[in-house]
C-alpha cells in the first residue's frame, strides 16, 4: 500500500511536458506507481508540481536554531544549497566563531545578535557540521558548499583578511579541506572575487584578496566531483571560468551584477550570457545564477557594504565606526565620490541614480526636495535604514536573461539581508509574474526553470522531476492565484532580532521526502523533518 495518494491534480512534472490530470503516489519517500494508498489527498483543480530548488542560499547558521529554515520551505522550497559565494561556518575552529559569524553579519546582512546567541556550534570541522545538520532533521532537504573564505580563515585566521599569498603549508592545508569536506559529501566548491563582499569593519572577505594560483589550486580538487560556484566580480570572466572548467571538468556558476540588467549599461548582461553559451559550445559547462526578481541591497551608513568599491570610501573602510559620520561630512569625501561616480569602474553597484536609493520605501530623489541628492543622503543618520533597488527592474531587458540556456534562475539569498527584505519567494514570484503574469514562460516551462533544470545542472541526483522513483518533493498550488503576501516584520530571532518574512498565496501544501511540511497556512508539527543531507552527487 502506498503511504500518499494526491489525487485528480493537474500534473506538471519538472521535465517540460504540458500539463495533465493524474494521481501520484507516494511510497517510502519516493515517487511510485498509483494504488491505494493510507492518506488520500483531494486536488482536483489544482496544480501539483516538484519542490522548488534553491541554489543560491544562506541558511549555514540559521539552520542550527531553526530545523524549518523559514521561510523557505513555506514559499515551496523543498531542497536549497547553502554556502554560497564562499562564506559559511564550517570548518571553524572554536577561537574563531565570532570572526565567522561578526563577517557574515556585514557581508550578509545577518542581525550580529542572532548569530551569536543562535548558532549552535556541535562541530568544528566540515563533515562534523554535515553531521549535525542530520541530527537537527531539517525540514528541507540541504546540500553545502565547501566555502574558499570560511577555510581561508580557518587556516590563515585574523590574517585570511590581510594577507594575499598563503604560505605553502597554509595553501597545502587549505587544498586538504576542501578535500575532506567533498569526501564528507560537499556540493562543490564556492568562492568570490567580488569587490562588493566585505566583512566586519569594512575589512575584505577573505577569498576577495586571493590570487589566481590559491583558486585554482582548491578548484583543482573537484576533478571528478562537485560543481564550481563564484561571486566573480569583474575579474573572473566568463573566459577564466572556463579555464577553470576546462582544468577540472566541473559545472561553474557565475554571480555577479555585471550579468543583470543596469540600465545604465542595457547591452552588457546578454554579452555574458553569449560568452557562456560560446563555452558551453565548446563543451564546458559555465552558466550563470539569473534572478528572476529586481535585486535589492539592505544597508547603512554605518556599513556602506554596496559602496565600497568606490575608492572615496576606502577612508571609510579603514575608519573605525564612530568616525564615519565626520568623514562623510567633509567636503572633499563628497566631491571625491563624485569624481568616482562620473568615473565608474567595472563591476561596482552604484552608478549614482539616486531614485535607485530609497529610506522606507520613498527614493531619496524625492526626499531630497530640491537639495543635491548625494548631500541628502550623506546628511542621513548613520544608523538610518536603507534600500538601494539597482538591478533586474525592467521587465524587458530582464526577460532575455532568463529565458537564455546559459541562465538558472537563482540568487533568492534566503537566509540573508533578512532585516530589511526577503527574497526566499523567488519560485512563487517566477510563477505569478513570469508565467501568469506576463506569459514569458509558459506554466510547464516555468516549472522546468525551477525544478529539474537546477537539479540537473547541480548534479542533485533525482529530485526536481515528478518520475516513478524519485524522491517526493512536491508542492500543490493553484496556478491562478500563486504569488506572495507583502512583506511582514516578524519578532522571531534568537536574542529577540527582528526580520523581513513574505508568506505564500494560493499554496495548498507542500512534501519533503513524502512528508506533509507545510499547508499553504502553517507548518506542519512534526516530531522530526524529513529533508536529507545531500552528500552524494551525479557525475
Amino acid at each position: 500500500m502506498n503511504d500518499l495518494l494526491i489525487r485528480g491534480a493537474t500534473v506538471y512534472d519538472g521535465t517540460g511536458k504540458p500539463g495533465r490530470v493524474a494521481d501520484v503516489a507516494v511510497k517510502d519517500g519516493r515517487i511510485a506507481s498509483p494504488g491505494p494508498a493510507r492518506q488520500t489527498v483531494d486536488a482536483g483543480g489544482l496544480a501539483l508540481m516538484p519542490g522548488i530548488v534553491d541554489v543560491h542560499t544562506h541558511y549555514d547558521a540559521q539552520v542550527t536554531w531553526d530545523p524549518t529554515l523559514s521561510p523557505s520551505v513555506s514559499l515551496g522550497v523543498t531542497t536549497a544549497v547553502m554556502g554560497n559565494c564562499g562564506f559559511g561556518i564550517a570548518p571553524c575552529p572554536a577561537a574563531l566563531r565570532e570572526t565567522m559569524v561578526r563577517n557574515l553579519s556585514v557581508v550578509e546582512g545577518m542581525d550580529l545578535e542572532a548569530l551569536l546567541r543562535g548558532t549552535r556550534w556541535e562541530f568544528e570541522t566540515f563533515a562534523q557540521y554535515l553531521d549535525a545538520l542530520e541530527r537537527i532533521h531539517p525540514y528541507g532537504n540541504v546540500a553545502v558548499l565547501a566555502q574558499h573564505s570560511t577555510i581561508r580563515t580557518a587556516v590563515m585566521g585574523q590574517e585570511a583578511s590581510t594577507r594575499k599569498e598563503p604560505s605553502l603549508e597554509q595553501l597545502a592545508h587549505m587544498r586538504a579541506l576542501v578535500r575532506e569536506a567533498l569526501d564528507a559529501g560537499a556540493a562543490g566548491f564556492a568562492s568570490s572575487f567580488s569587490p562588493n563582499h566585505s566583512g566586519w569593519g569594512g575589512r575584505p572577505m577573505p577569498s576577495t584578496i586571493a590570487g589566481d594560483d590559491e583558486l585554482k589550486a582548491l578548484t583543482g580538487e573537484l576533478k571528478g566531483r562537485g560543481i564550481f560556484v563564484m561571486a566573480t566580480g569583474p575579474r573572473a570572466t566568463p573566459e577564466y571560468m572556463e579555464e577553470i572548467c576546462a582544468a577540472n571538468g566541473r559545472p561553474a556558476f557565475m554571480v555577479t551584477v555585471l550579468t543583470m540588467y543596469n540600465s545604465a549599461a542595457p547591452e552588457r548582461a546578454l554579452t555574458y550570457y553569449e560568452r557562456c553559451a560560446a563555452a558551453n559550445a565548446r563543451g564546458r559547462e559555465v552558466y550563470i545564477h539569473t534572478s528572476c526578481q529586481p535585486l535589492s541591497f539592505d544597508f547603512t551608513l554605518q556599513e556602506p557594504y554596496l559602496l565600497y568599491s568606490h575608492d572615496a570610501f576606502d577612508r571609510v573602510q579603514a575608519a573605525a565606526p564612530g568616525e564615519r559620520a565626520a568623514i562623510y561630512r567633509d567636503p572633499e569625501f563628497r566631491q571625491r565620490f563624485r569624481e568616482n561616480l562620473a568615473n565608474p569602474k567595472q563591476g561596482i553597484l552604484f552608478y549614482g541614480d539616486w531614485g535607485q536609493v530609497e529610506v522606507d520605501g520613498v527614493p531619496v530623489t524625492r526626499l531630497a526636495h530640491g537639495k543635491d541628492p548625494l548631500d541628502w543622503f550623506f546628511d542621513l543618520p548613520t544608523d538610518r535604514q536603507l534600500v538601494a533597488k539597482l538591478y533586474q527592474n525592467d521587465d524587458a531587458g530582464v526577460a532575455p536573461l532568463l529565458q537564455h540556456p546559459a541562465g538558472v534562475v537563482a540568487l533568492s539569498d534566503a537566509g540573508a539581508h533578512l532585516i530589511y527584505f526577503c527574497d526566499a519567494g523567488f519560485g512563487l514570484h517566477f510563477l505569478a509574474h513570469w508565467v501568469r503574469g506576463n506569459g514569458t514562460f509558459t506554466l510547464e516551462e516555468g516549472v522546468r526553470r525551477l525544478t529539474s533544470d537546477p537539479a540537473r545542472k547541480y548534479r542533485i541526483p533525482r529530485r526536481g522531476e515528478i518520475t516513478p522513483g524519485f524522491f517526493a518533493d512536491l508542492v500543490l498550488f493553484d496556478p491562478q492565484a500563486v504569488g506572495l503576501t507583502n512583506l511582514e516584520r516578524v519578532r522571531d530571532l534568537p536574542g529577540g532580532g527582528t526580520r523581513m518574512i513574505r508568506k505564500p498565496r494560493g499554496l495548498h501544501g507542500v512534501w519533503v521526502n513524502g512528508v506533509q511540511v507545510h499547508d499553504g497556512r502553517d507548518y506542519a508539527a512534526l516530531e522530526r523533518g524529513p529533508g536529507r543531507v545531500l552528500r552524494t552527487f551525479d557525475a
